[in-house]
């Protein structure tokens, strides 16, 4: 079902992935101190560890400069989102809610990059006793789920019509 007015649901939720991402990043910065720390929330499962990452995804690292060629890919990315918008949002609300989630998750570390050289603030560690994922926050979650959605999106509007998603100057 294709919403009649699609940014009602992509700024609202693209905003409260922004501010809940942005909140939760500086009361980590405030309260779980120094950098390593873990708190336990849910026994060993899952923790608060804070961490920076000045790297891409996975802490993959680019260079010297790779803040700012970070940031300008970001944003490049972030321009190829707004031009696919009408496309994606006539995909339903799953496009709708996975455009506003790859957004809102891309604009909060971005922010993040900006504000600090010592890259994007990371806190949520989940595993099981030494074996344990990449730490993460708010943004990567929004931009993982929100590409998964997005991804369900487009495959679905070209399981329907093929010729249906074209990039809108």
């Amino acid at each position: 079902m294709t919403p009649r007015n699609p940014g009602r649901l992509f700024w609202p939720l693209a905003s409260i992935l922004v501010l809940a991402d942005c909140s939760s990043k500086r009361v980590i910065e405030a309260t779980v101190s120094p950098p390593g720390t873990s708190v336990p929330v849910i026994g060993d499962a899952l923790r608060f560890t804070l961490a920076y990452n000045p790297g891409a995804a996975f802490s993959t690292r680019f260079g010297p400069y790779q803040r700012w060629v970070l940031i300008a890919i970001v944003c490049l990315v972030l321009v190829m989102l707004a031009r696919l918008y009408r496309s994606v949002t006539r995909t339903g609300w799953i496009g709708t809610v996975g455009l506003a989630l790859v957004t809102g998750g891309a604009v909060g570390n971005l922010i993040d990059r900006l504000i600090s050289s010592r890259g994007v603030v990371d806190f949520i560690d989940v595993g099981v006793r030494s074996s344990r994922f990449y730490v993460f926050n708010l943004a990567d979650a929004g931009v993982s789920v929100g590409a998964v959605l997005l991804a369900l999106a487009l495959w679905r509007s070209e399981v329907v019509s093929p010729t249906s998603l074209t990039v809108e100057p």
